[in-house]
């Protein structure tokens, strides 16, 4: 027996926290009955679960993708502005999904996968995974601008929390920028600079946890190597004993 949610994970539905929901709002069926109860287990064998009356199997092979990600993608399975989305890059017939996302006008590292317990742990805060960008600004930066971003800032009524960032180097009076979070609110970088009147000019992730970009063009995907997929579990499971 299995919980639900982590049977509609491992269809590649959703992280299991996003399953919940799904389950909240009566869309799960199980063997023709809508089941809205968080923590139903089922039967991956014997009973019929169907997503939105479309019958859901849960996914034996899981795949995952690395991609360097350009600007001008969205970072979702379907948009409904039509614009062109990160799957539109990948020519795959198995159902991946992106893990969190990367805005519109932002580049770099994205993982995508079906497999729906590891999306959960990366993007879950307790496992506190670390995300490297480098940012170009508008203007050089200011000592006590560095110094309050680090240390946290009043956002949208939240304190960010503390954060790493050093001058790469300077370009045309505008400072380069590497900046290492371990939160990820929507445009959270962008927003934290424009505090301090600051306008991001580029914004590239080039690290997620273990993974790099290393050997990706701008464009380029590739499977990880069974190494890699070893070494990201093994440090989540490092990260969840901290």
């Amino acid at each position: 027996m299995m919980r639900l949610n982590k049977y509609l994970a491992n269809a590649g539905i959703a992280s299991r926290r996003k399953c919940d929901d799904l389950i909240i709002a009566g869309r799960i069926k199980v063997n023709g009955e809508v089941i809205t109860a968080l923590g139903y287990r089922v039967n991956e064998n014997k009973d019929k679960i169907q997503y939105d009356d479309r019958v859901v199997k849960a996914e034996t092979q899981f795949k995952y993708l690395l991609l360097n990600k350009p600007t001008g993608y969205v970072s979702t399975v379907k948009d409904e502005f039509n614009r062109p989305t990160v799957l539109d890059l990948i020519p795959l017939e198995e159902r991946i999904y992106p893990v969190g996302r990367l805005d519109y006008d932002t580049s770099g590292l994205l993982l995508l996968t079906n497999d729906g317990d590891l999306t959960n742990m990366l993007l879950h805060p307790r496992f506190k995974v670390e995300k490297v960008y480098h940012v170009l600004l508008d203007n050089l930066i200011r000592p006590v601008a560095l110094y309050h971003l680090e240390q946290g800032i009043e956002l949208e009524g939240q304190r960010t929390s503390p954060c790493k960032i050093s001058q790469i180097r300077v370009i045309d009076n505008c400072s380069l920028l590497e900046i290492r979070l371990r939160e990820g609110r929507n445009r959270q970088i962008r927003k934290m600079f424009a505090a301090y009147d600051y306008q991001v000019e580029s914004l590239e992730r080039i690290a997620f946890g273990p993974l790099s970009l290393t050997g990706l063009k701008r464009g380029e995907w590739r499977p990880l190597t069974r190494y890699e997929v070893t070494k990201l579990k093994s440090f989540l499971e490092q990260q969840a004993n901290d």
